[in-house]
């Protein structure tokens, strides 16, 4: 595995970039960057930040090593000189991270436009950590909410990441595996990641087990013979419902030894009739506390139609199309400039336009506010921090004519929370176990409506009406000066 710091985990254009800043003199000029994404994943209604952590690990050891200049140092441009000078080189070598970072917590549901981290300081630092930061919490944040929308479709079953054969490589399975157990998951097969992360750690047998010997019984026995207290038993080797009646028998040999069978896994044909006889077998012969797992190439949709079904599954494994978020390979998060300004000047707010209009900015140093009212989240407001937040009236960025005024006494707190200034950590990160908790607690905190798998409610975001005015007004002026330019 690369070096989990390099500073080189970015995109070329980063480093031309910031030459370009050092080369110009502007290495110390301010600016303001927020990444937010512009579409909730799978189509679904809600979506749950992560991977926050590795980007404060990434920060905190954020550095050139010799190594790395060494090999900028022998990069060349299209007239075969040097692409960068010796002088830049050296400054990035005694360069100092002194960024603000503020982020929501992992663990938070959060929702398109809404900025998922802003990060402030010189702009040479804010360009190179970029790609790094859309990288980490794309993925994770991709990932988390995949298991959360499995996880309640399992109506609290539990649910085992099993992805680590299929994952988008070994850095890709270990960050599948963290995000997956902090949407929900209650366990993964990834033997490193439980060791890395302290998640917990579970699996039993394959089919090559079984295949190994001369039959199934005696694979069954022998397995249980070795690991009385971890005896699942996969059964659909040769005839699943055969295997099951194996499974009984070597499961009255464990009882006699002193252990039980703990659980037999489903893995292939028809897992709701299977599950449901498997089930009849197990309670007629005295195994009612023996738990099915079932596994095969599950997702949220194909979880939802069995349990509609009254499939008789315990607990599920659910590996490729969780750890791949098989349906949609990426989220669209973009890290954008909001604001710039000189040393000691006053910020200077910016916004890109687009011939798309899902692309335009949102300019300022903005903050996400969430509402409560009658027991649930009612709304979000993004507004700028330094406007403020007189005269709190929320406008629908793509309708101005759907607005929403909240009163001063309406309960509320602020996403982004202080996580680096000035390149030091100011606050302590919670145990992943927390960010689990705070998930459920996030979700217990919406209407159902908003987090169901088809056809979610669509949960109320929008700018504070200053904001939304001061955009309006950017964007007209960029475009008249695009006109007049022409």
């Amino acid at each position: 595995m690369l070096s989990e710091f390099s500073a080189l985990r970015t995109d070329l254009y980063q480093i031309t970039m910031a030459y370009g800043y050092w080369k110009s003199g502007l290495q110390n000029r301010e600016g303001v960057f927020h990444m937010v994404f512009r579409t909730a994943p799978f189509k679904g209604g809600f979506t749950i930040a992560c991977g926050l952590e590795d980007v404060v690990h990434y920060l905190r050891d954020f550095r050139f090593t010799n190594s790395d200049l060494a090999y900028l140092a022998t990069l060349e441009g299209s007239d075969g000189k040097p692409l960068f000078e010796k002088p830049f080189l050296k400054y990035l070598e005694e360069m100092e991270l002194i960024c603000d970072l503020d982020a929501v917590p992992e663990g938070t549901v959060v929702f398109p436009y809404e900025p998922l981290l802003r990060v402030q300081g010189p702009l040479i630092q804010c360009q190179l950590l970029e790609s790094h930061i859309l990288n980490v919490v794309n993925f994770q944040t991709l990932i988390a909410t995949k298991a959360a929308r499995i996880c309640i479709a399992t109506k609290g079953k539990p649910v085992l990441e099993f992805g680590l054969r299929r994952a988008q490589g070994s850095d890709g399975a270990l960050a599948a595996s963290r995000a997956a157990y902090v949407g929900g998951c209650v366990a993964t097969s990834n033997v490193l990641a439980g060791k890395h992360y302290g998640i917990p750690v579970r699996g039993t047998m394959g089919h090559s087990w079984v295949m190994s010997f001369d039959n199934e019984r005696e694979a069954f026995a022998t397995y249980a013979k070795v690991m009385p207290n971890n005896t699942v038993l996969l059964v659909d080797t040769y005839s699943t419902l055969r295997g099951v009646q194996n499974a009984i028998e070597v499961g009255r040999e464990l009882r006699v030894q002193g252990h039980e069978l703990a659980g037999i896994r489903l893995d292939s044909g028809d897992l709701t009739y299977l599950s449901v006889e498997a089930r009849r077998m197990l309670d007629e012969n005295g195994f009612q506390e023996t738990k099915i797992l079932a596994s095969n190439d599950l997702d949220e949709f194909v979880v939802d139609s069995l349990q509609l079904q009254q499939a008789q599954i315990d607990a599920w494994g659910i590996g490729t199309k969780l750890v791949t978020a098989y349906d949609q390979p990426a989220l669209d998060g973009v890290y954008k400039m909001g604001a710039i300004r000189d040393p000691g000047k006053a910020w200077q707010y910016k916004i890109k336009i687009a011939e798309q209009s899902n692309k335009l900015t949102t300019p300022g140093i903005q903050q996400v506010r969430r509402y409560r009212q009658n027991g649930h989240y009612a709304a979000d407001m993004i507004f700028d921090v330094q406007q403020g937040l007189d005269n709190p009236t929320m406008v629908d960025p793509f309708d101005i004519t759907r607005q929403r005024r909240f009163e001063s006494e309406t309960n509320w707190e602020d996403l982004l929370q202080p996580v680096f200034r000035q390149g030091k950590i100011v606050q302590e990160l919670p145990s992943l176990n927390n960010m689990r908790e705070r998930v459920q607690s996030q979700l217990d905190g919406f209407h159902s409506a908003v987090l169901r798998t088809v056809n979610p409610h669509e949960y109320p975001v929008g700018m504070e009406r200053g904001l939304f005015d001061l955009r309006t007004r950017l964007t007209l002026e960029v475009r008249n000066q695009s006109r007049n330019a022409n």
